[in-house]
């Protein structure tokens, strides 16, 4: 499979942060040919392990988390609407008028109720829906929505991609799925003769929704001796402040932070030159906004370098990607498994 087809085919998944158990029947589908093993530990995270040829070998982790941003239903009302409220962090300046799936006991399209601007007051003509007064249109009657909807069905949006010129690619969930099948694709292209440890790519639950997520719990478990974390990262618009953004098709990004070990950091950037792979250092001076912090500091401590996407457009439904960053990410991925000098230098 393509990267670009890959990406498409993860992303159209449901994995709403709680939900992401319901993608793993048509991931192992997709993917399963490429690992040895496929497993789910207690809080939901999808283990995909993809053993070396070494004796004793080390345990390299590429961590992505899986959940998407989402909602929830709250409230079935006549004339077949529902209320819904956030599960992540919607963009409520985008939600009127989109399309979306609730996925009660079948799955239903519906679509964000959006008052004509010749309805709306004055006063209110500048003002954000809140999200409480937010409906959903599903076009039933209240009695037969009732059969198919609970309150607490996840709601997503609908799978919808297109592409742009520049070889750009748009759609929902590319946060984080669109990692996802950068690491995926990279592990599965790399000769099992070529890998310098045992790799575990871990797609990891409710990033989106608590700070401390499903990946402590899979690092705790799993115990790598030093991993990579892949989440997408903003990229710069015309309206956005440059210093908190990356350059679109610029490659990856490279976090330096307090939090990140540097001198993994300092190997991967050394891998990004002698490959020839793209890349902009980024300065994160807490945090980085990803789930490196909580895997970083699991157990003993596990080194982490911390890599991101370039994306446009986050935590809506129609999220922009470059394919040639995309490719230089796998082509990262694929590199830093196959480190021996890497190994060498963090295991334990």
């Amino acid at each position: 499979m393509e990267l670009k087809e890959l990406i498409i085919s993860l992303s159209s998944l449901m994995s709403v942060s709680g939900s992401e158990y319901r993608a793993k029947d048509r991931l192992c589908e997709l993917i399963g040919e490429h690992f040895d093993e496929i497993s789910t530990d207690r809080v939901g995270n999808i283990r995909l392990i993809k053993r070396c040829l070494k004796n004793n070998p080390s345990l390299v982790m590429v961590d992505t988390h899986f959940d998407e941003i989402g909602m929830v239903v709250t409230k079935i009302h006549e004339g077949g609407f529902l209320s819904v409220t956030s599960i992540g962090g919607l963009d409520l300046a985008v939600l009127q008028a989109s399309d979306v799936i609730i996925y009660g006991k079948k799955t239903i399209r519906g679509v964000i109720s959006s008052t004509p601007p010749h309805l709306r007051k004055k006063s209110d003509s500048d003002k954000l829906t809140e999200l409480h007064d937010i409906l959903i249109d599903t076009g039933y009657e209240k009695e037969a929505l009732e059969e198919l909807v609970d309150i607490g069905t996840p709601v997503g949006f609908a799978p919808i991609y297109s592409e742009l010129l520049g070889n750009t690619l748009v759609g929902k969930s590319f946060d984080n799925k669109a990692c996802a099948a950068c690491a995926i694709y990279g592990v599965a292209n790399t000769p099992r003769e070529a890998l310098a440890a045992d790799v575990c790519v871990l797609l990891s639950v409710h990033e989106e929704t608590v700070n401390i997520g499903g990946v402590a719990v899979g690092g705790f478990e799993l115990e790598p001796d030093y991993a990579m974390v892949i989440d997408v990262n903003l990229a710069k618009v015309p309206d956005a402040p440059r210093r908190e953004s990356v350059d679109f098709g610029g490659g990856v990004s490279i976090s330096i932070s307090p939090i990140t070990d540097r001198k993994l950091t300092k190997m991967t950037e050394e891998l990004c030159r002698s490959n020839n792979i793209k890349f902009t250092r980024v300065a994160a001076p807490s945090s980085t906004g990803t789930n490196t912090p909580a895997l970083n500091l699991v157990g003993r401590g596990i080194p982490t370098a911390d890599i991101g996407l370039p994306l446009k457009s986050m935590h809506t439904p129609s999220e922009v990607i470059s394919l040639d960053d995309a490719a230089e990410l796998a082509k990262l991925v694929s590199a830093f498994i196959s480190s021996s000098e890497i190994k060498e230098a963090f295991s334990v």
